[in-house]
Order: C-alpha cells, then sequence, then structure tokens
C-alpha cells in the first residue's frame, strides 16, 4: 500500500460561517486537541447521554427502515486503484447495502474551522494530495450533490451555525471508498466537514443531531484511519504493526464492542497507544460520527482490519445493517 503525502488541508477562513465559503490553501495539520480540565468528565456524560438517546429512540423505530452507518479505514489515495484485502471487503459491503437515498459524508480531510455542507448540485473531485500517478488525478467521481440534504442537515445541526459550501466538493476521504462501495456514481453525495476548534465529545453530541437521516434513506459514511501515525510510517518490506498501534486498534474494537463509547471520546487519556495512534485528530474524529449513531441493543460489525506501514489503521466498522460479523465473533 502506497501512503499519500500530507494532504491539502483547508485554510480557516473569517467571517460568518453562511455567507464565507471555506477554500482550500495549505498543506498542514491544524493540530491535536488536548482536554482541557473537565474535558474527560463532560466527554463522560455526553457518552452517557448518548446511550440514554438511543434507548429511547429504538422503540420508536422499525430497525427494518433503519439504513446503516458505516466507518470506513481509507488509507492511501491508491485504494482507489488497487484491489486488495480491504478495497475488496468495501465492494462486498457496497453490493450488500440497501441502496441509500443519499450519501452524508464526514471526511477526515475537510478540516477546517467551522461546520459547513456541500450544498452544490455537481460537487467537483478533489485531488487533494501530490506525488502520485497520473492515472490517480485522472479519477472522476462524478456523483450528484443533494443541496436539500444540505439544507437538512443544516437543520438537524441547528443553532450550531451551518455553511452551505459552493467551492468544496468530494476530497478523496469520500470518493477513494465511495468508487468501490457505489462504483456507478448515481447516489447523491454531501459533505460535512470537522470544525477543528471543537473537542471530541462536541463532535460526538454534533452528530447525534444527524440520527433521523437513517430512517430517511441517508447511509452516514464515516472516512478516516482510527490509527493514523505519518511521522511513524516504517517503508521496509514485511513491516509488522507497531505494538501502541494494535494496542489501540484493540481497544477501539473492543470499546465498540461493549458500547462503551466513553474512553473512545476521552482517547488522549488512555495512554501512550492512543497519543501515538491519534497524534491530531482529523483522521480520529470521523469514527465518533458513526459510533454516535448506534441504537441501544443495535449490533457494530467489523468489516475489515489490518495495520499498514506500522502506524496506518484500517479498521473498518458497520453500525447495524449489514456487516463482515459481529465483533464478538
Amino acid at each position: 500500500m502506497r501512503l499519500h503525502e500530507q494532504p491539502v488541508r483547508q485554510q480557516p477562513q473569517p467571517g460568518d460561517a453562511e455567507q464565507q465559503p471555506l477554500k482550500a490553501s495549505v498543506m498542514f495539520h491544524i493540530g491535536g486537541w488536548a482536554p482541557s480540565e473537565g474535558q474527560g468528565a463532560r466527554c463522560r456524560r455526553e457518552a452517557s447521554l448518548g446511550k440514554a438517546g438511543r434507548r429511547s429512540a429504538t422503540s420508536q423505530v422499525n430497525t427494518l427502515h433503519r439504513m446503516p452507518a458505516v466507518f470506513i479505514g481509507h488509507g492511501s489515495p491508491m485504494n482507489t486503484l488497487e484491489r486488495n484485502a480491504y478495497t475488496d471487503a468495501w465492494r462486498k459491503l457496497g453490493a450488500s447495502l440497501p441502496r441509500p437515498r443519499a450519501i452524508l459524508s464526514i471526511s477526515a480531510h475537510w478540516y477546517v474551522a467551522g461546520t459547513a455542507v456541500t450544498a452544490m448540485a455537481a460537487p467537483r473531485t478533489i485531488h487533494d494530495f501530490r506525488g502520485f500517478p497520473q492515472e490517480l488525478f485522472d479519477v472522476r467521481y462524478a456523483a450528484p450533490g443533494d443541496p436539500a440534504l444540505a439544507g437538512r442537515v443544516r437543520d438537524l445541526l441547528a443553532p450550531v451555525p451551518v455553511g452551505m459550501d459552493q467551492s468544496w466538493g468530494l476530497d478523496h476521504g469520500t470518493w477513494s471508498v465511495l468508487a468501490h462501495l457505489f462504483p456507478s456514481a448515481e447516489v447523491p453525495v454531501v459533505q460535512l466537514s470537522l470544525d477543528a476548534t471543537q473537542a471530541a465529545c462536541e463532535h460526538y453530541a454534533l452528530a447525534r443531531k444527524l440520527a433521523p437521516l437513517r430512517e430517511e434513506g441517508v447511509l452516514v459514511l464515516g472516512s478516516g484511519n482510527v490509527v493514523h501515525n505519518l511521522g511513524r510510517v516504517d517503508w521496509r518490506p514485511e513491516t509488522r504493526p507497531y505494538e501502541w498501534a494494535a494496542e489501540f486498534d484493540a481497544l477501539v474494537k473492543d470499546c465498540v464492542l461493549r458500547r462503551d463509547h466513553g474512553p473512545l471520546l476521552d482517547y488522549p487519556e488512555q495512554g501512550r497507544a492512543a497519543r501515538l495512534s491519534v497524534p491530531t485528530p482529523d483522521h480520529y474524529w470521523p469514527l465518533l460520527y458513526v459510533l454516535a449513531l448506534q441504537r441501544e441493543g443495535e449490533p457494530a460489525s467489523v468489516l475489515v482490519d489490518g495495520i499498514e506501514l506500522g502506524s496506518i489503521g484500517m479498521l473498518s466498522l458497520v453500525v447495524g445493517g449489514a456487516g463482515a460479523g459481529d465483533l464478538r465473533s
């Protein structure tokens, strides 16, 4: 697997989120989140509230009409073109899913100061990387947008201000995965940004507001990597996962199995393995958007797992619906 270079990050822009589009420019991570005093307790409280919300909603909804929520560990952009254990699993999942009315994608690569949704009718394909073969730059994922869904997301997330973005599009965190899940590119796609100024528990709370979308035929897709430390990548052949990477990957799976989201929100407090696995939050936070939508008693399953180059985790999870097998197996 080839790893991407540092992707293009969107520079935070001043002004009102509704009026000011967010424009791509710089190539760096804005930085990791360190919990302030009291943050851990707040995250645990948020996780507890999430459980209560999932219990209350479960009795009111027919689960036969609920779309799954999916987290994909996307890894290198080259996975768009490659057939391997990961992309084969993504294709199998896409074939087994009920056809969604639309897709709401939360990608690690739209990490900005503020919350926005792509609101254009025809989002562009963004090649937010460099140093790859021309074949990858030639890829176009020409899925339509869905301005009505963008408006619905804005309404659900109120009173948080949500910009109706007309300048971003679909970055490779989204299209490298959807090229396998839905290769025909016929399902409308909307992206939701990650607000770099907020903490993990704020993202989890925001994601809980999106729960009605699952009953409206919308597939919520988180795309990132549970373990993502570019600075520790080992390019040698036959590279084995770092112990800390394997430890944190196992912790995440165990917490999802037990539906114990608290430690995953308060991840910096889970020790050295967590801090090395998540040096910046951009690739980790999309997982929280999927976990926040897990209902009480709803199963989660591992679609595929693995750690590439020592420090890039490829864990993919499905909440509800089709998957590769319950985590207990």
